[in-house]
């Protein structure tokens, strides 16, 4: 029986694009597999010196791959953006945890040898795929069973059953989701964003009807869209509950649906060295757990002792955590039951400022992760997240 050795799997390269907000934002119009073409080749810019025909694969999260981001997006993603035919790709689905999963799933091939080079990421535009897609169907057991139930649960729902359970007050969550924008506000100001975004033209297209003429207007975003200086607690109390009639969870204290994609190149050490890379970290380990449907935001509650498990270190480590704000009520009930440091939580804001582009979020947070711990310093960093209908996962990086 022949035992496999493993090996590390670094992250040399880490880009996104801005975060658009859905429906009425700056990528309204943008297609996903677009997006996605620009954080590719994003994150190749970041890598002069590797030859992309030593890129073996894509995997790229996506939650809802369909319509304008189906037909395999990464593939579609991977032969657009100009790189070589015999790059491949892959399409992988985990929800909120897609863009993480891809990585984790990148890194585990390099681990076993299996390849040297690869491309992990994310994109999703719930701009123009909206949630649940353009044909939910449900399967029937969901609703005929009561054990089943929870599965049919909206997210809203299960973030007021976990601010219920966990006792958050309303309070608090509009306290969580202002300290949310004025960290992102304050990380723009600065230029904390500046290394891991990648612009992206945006072309529209206006017909002059009187004289048949298009208007071809084009501009550089370069920056997130939803941070907002004005918010104010006294605002957020104004708002009202939009899951429950006596509810807590509101637009304010919620994520912002978003559009977006993230790409990372990951390597092998041997690849490193062949092609002169400079690692920004190294991806440590992965884990993710199941939990009940109807309060799937505890999910890290689980995810995250295993991660630190598998990484062979303890939570006091960890100098960066990334817990994705699907939901203040969520998040805090995290962060309480776990006992994380809220000094190290979210430095620059999370998905209630920044927003939550569903499937391209673990990619963009990842490279937050990676390009803060180099830019502030710390040697361990964390990326988690709950999944809709019920799971937790959570990734441990460390900087070379």
């Amino acid at each position: 029986m022949s035992t496999v050795q493993v090996q590390d799997a670094y992250i040399v390269a880490a880009t996104r694009t801005p975060i658009g907000k859905s429906g009425r934002g700056v990528f309204r119009n943008t297609r996903p597999d677009d997006l996605l073409v620009t954080a590719l080749r994003g994150a190749l810019q970041q890598v002069p010196s590797l030859d992309p025909a030593a890129i073996e694969d894509a995997i790229v999260g996506c939650s809802f791959p369909e319509g304008e981001q189906g037909m395999n997006v990464a593939r579609m993603g991977v032969l657009l953006s100009g790189l070589p035919s015999s790059v491949g790709g892959a399409t992988v689905n985990r929800f909120c945890a897609s863009g993480l999963t891809a990585l984790a799933m990148a890194a585990d091939r390099i681990r076993v040898g299996e390849a040297d080079v690869l491309i992990a990421g994310g994109v999703e535009s719930m701009s123009l795929v909206p949630m649940g897609g353009n044909k939910p169907s449900f399967n029937p057991e969901m609703f005929t069973r009561d054990e089943n139930v929870g599965i049919a649960y909206g997210m809203g729902l299960t973030a007021e059953k976990v601010a219920a359970q966990w006792k958050v007050s309303r309070e608090k969550q509009d306290e969580f989701a202002l300290a949310s924008h004025q960290k992102a506000v304050a990380a723009i100001q600065k230029g904390e964003f500046r290394d891991e975004i990648t612009p992206v033209e945006v072309i529209e297209r206006r017909p002059v009807l009187d004289s048949g003429e298009v208007i071809k207007t084009t501009r550089l975003v370069d920056t997130d869209e939803g941070p907002r200086p004005e918010t104010t607690l006294e605002a957020l109390a104004k708002l009202k509950p939009v899951f429950a009639a006596k509810g807590s969870v509101t637009a304010g204290n919620s994520s912002q649906t978003s559009d977006g994609a993230g790409a990372l190149i990951v390597a092998s050490e041997a690849a490193v060295k062949r092609f002169n890379l400079q690692p920004l970290a190294r991806f440590v380990s992965f884990a993710v757990k199941g939990v009940p449907p109807e309060i799937m935001g505890i999910g890290p509650i689980d995810a995250i002792p295993a991660a630190l498990k598998r990484a062979g270190i303890q939570l006091s480590d960890l100098d960066w955590i990334e817990l994705n704000e699907a939901f203040a009520a969520q998040a805090l009930a995290v962060v309480d039951s776990v006992g994380i440091d809220r000094a190290k939580l979210n430095p620059l804001g999370g998905a209630i400022a920044l927003g939550h582009p569903l499937g391209a979020t673990g990619a963009l947070r990842a490279a937050t992760v990676v390009h803060g711990l180099r830019r502030r310093g710390g040697r361990y960093g964390m990326l988690t997240m709950c999944v809709g209908t019920g799971q937790g996962a959570a990734g441990i990086f460390e900087k070379v």
